[in-house]
């Protein structure tokens, strides 16, 4: 019945901007049906989002009951929403005030220690003086009259009386508790300053309005955005720098606007881009953690966080490239209208898993993108995405997982469609020895890339190289699957390598795991038997030994059998 979440809301919010109260309005009315079921869920989350609604003016006073239910809900996650609603919207004249104390006292006697620290931490937000108090006196009619008269005054150059008019009007809102006529009043005081010009004043104004004590978080919030729509609109680079400047400084340490916060250091890690300093734009980009932001939608976080990874890589800190692209989570993908990002990201980890030479990743990466839908719909990207899977795959080392995914591989219906790559893969995967020279010869015209096609892997020498290498591999398996003992010429020739190169091979893939092998050098031979330990012999000597005994019983029985017959004959 009820579908909107916190995040619904949110969205919807910023979707119905020009409707906004009458979005709000309607959303009032389902919350007000979600508290009054039975169902904690449900009514957990109409108080979450009646929290949200109270950081934007709107009040609550009348979900208070709700809110002590939420309060006294064993669940602890359902808990933690009804102390930080109560530390939202109860004060000193609450009617509920004593069941609230009762509350807190049961839980801060409680064994659990989180819900005991829960009730702390509810009971110290409570007493703060900065937080959300009820409006005493309602000013929308003054301020929608004031805020005319300072426009006209500011437009014939009386901005200080303007300004100093206004200001009177925000201690006075400020201290009537009028959440929303104060940020109506500040939005009006820095966009007169910025209209005129006036960037001394405005500089001035943003940094002392932020810092005057018991202002409210929704207003310093309207505030911080209406100064973050005029960066983009400033021409001259030096006052755009100052302004982003400021509005970082005043921002620092405010969960609230942690948003305009990031934006606008994203708008200055451009700038610092633009201006060819790669490495102070990834610097100053690298102190968001937007991961850990609440507020943010996630499609923006994922912005962010490609944006660090481009930074980073671009600078050569690939390390660190590497731990940020740990904060994306792959599933979210899944989701619709995130297949641009999604090709973004596996691109980036592309360029990332290819300095570090991590083939068998690159190949992953690729199949993520071959399995795009943007891409099956395309059939030359498809096919150049395909292309670059089976290339890195065969020049990957050999493993399990490598192994899984060659065979998974195989089974794409695409692949016919592809008969070079698709034969280069089915020799990978058959117990057969390759013969290196007839394979280069064979498809080194038909795995490098043509004129006017993108780059192929192989057309670089080094993976020849390494595709050289990876058939001396495969050759190596295939010998220890069929030899339990060969001479080191035969096993040299067969790999067509020299005796000192063929027993380097050899002991690289016996130090890999990949074979087991036991080389004698006196006689010139090699072992490809595991050796078995001492419990695997006595299992072996006792299972041999009932063979035996049983054999012998039946013996004994025939010869039995045999006398019976003979004396009854």
């Amino acid at each position: 019945m009820f579908e909107k979440n916190l995040h619904d809301l949110v969205r919807g919010i910023r979707t119905n901007k020009n409707n906004e109260a009458k979005f709000i309005s309607a959303c009032i009315e389902e919350i007000r049906n979600e508290i009054k079921t039975d169902n904690m869920t449900l009514k957990c989350q109409g108080i979450t989002k009646l929290v949200y609604l109270q950081m934007l003016g709107y009040d609550m006073s009348w979900s208070n009951f709700n809110t002590i239910e939420v309060m006294s809900a064993t669940k602890f996650t359902f808990k933690r929403v009804g102390y930080l609603a109560a530390s939202q919207s109860f004060h000193e004249n609450t009617d509920l005030l004593m069941l609230a104390t009762n509350m807190i006292r049961k839980d801060l006697c409680s064994v659990n220690q989180y819900e005991s620290s829960l009730a702390l931490t509810g009971a110290l937000n409570m007493a703060e003086e900065d937080r959300m108090v009820k409006m005493e006196v309602d000013y929308c009619d003054t301020v929608a009259k004031v805020i005319p008269e300072c426009e006209t005054l500011a437009s014939e150059n009386k901005l200080n009386e303007a300004i100093d008019k206004l200001l009177v009007l925000e201690k006075q809102t400020r201290a009537a508790g009028d959440a929303i006529s104060s940020s109506k009043v500040l939005v009006c005081i820095v966009s007169l300053c910025y209209k005129v010009q006036d960037w001394t004043l405005l500089k001035e104004h943003v940094t002392t309005l932020c810092k005057k004590r018991g202002h409210f978080k929704l207003a310093v919030t309207k505030m911080v955005q209406r100064c973050c729509e005029m960066v983009p609109e400033i021409q001259d680079k030096e006052r755009k720098m100052e302004l982003i400047e400021i509005l970082r400084t005043v921002t620092e340490g405010k969960i609230y606007v942690e948003n305009e916060r990031a934006r606008v250091t994203r708008t200055l890690a451009s700038i610092y881009e633009k201006d060819d300093e790669r490495e102070k734009a990834a610097k100053v980009l690298q102190e968001l953690q937007v991961e850990t932001f609440g507020t943010m939608e996630k499609k923006e976080k994922v912005e962010f966080i490609l944006e660090q990874m481009r930074l980073c890589f671009e600078t050569k800190d690939y390390i660190r490239t590497q731990i940020i692209s740990k904060k994306i989570s792959t599933k979210y993908f899944e989701g619709e209208d995130t297949e641009e990002l999604k090709l973004r990201y596996y691109r980036q980890m592309i360029d990332l898993n290819l300095h570090h030479k991590e083939y068998l990743a690159v190949s992953k990466n690729y199949f993520e993108i071959y399995k795009t839908p943007s891409v099956k719909d395309v059939e030359q990207k498809w096919k150049e995405a395909l292309q670059r899977v089976v290339l890195y795959l065969i020049l990957s080392e050999y493993n399990n997982e490598q192994s899984d995914m060659l065979a998974r591989i195989k089974t794409d219906t695409n692949l016919s469609k592809l008969p070079y790559y698709q034969n280069v893969l089915t020799c990978f995967d058959t117990a057969e020895l390759l013969n290196w020279s007839i394979l280069k010869k064979v498809y080194s015209q038909h795995l490098k890339s043509k004129p006017g096609e993108p780059d192929s892997p192989l057309d670089k020498e080094e993976n020849w190289d390494v595709l050289q290498m990876r058939v001396v591999e495969h050759n190596i398996r295939v010998l220890a699957k069929y030899y339990t003992r060969i001479s080191m010429q035969h096993f040299a020739d067969l790999l067509h390598l020299d005796l000192k190169e063929a027993e380097k091979r050899l002991c690289e893939q016996v130090v890999k795991g990949t074979v087991t092998a036991k080389i004698d050098r006196l006689d010139g031979v090699i072992c490809f038997t595991k050796r078995k330990d001492t419990e695997q012999i006595l299992n072996a000597w006792s299972g041999n030994l009932n063979s035996v005994m049983d054999l012998i019983g039946n013996v004994n029985h025939l010869i039995t059998k045999e006398r019976m017959v003979h004396q009854v004959s």
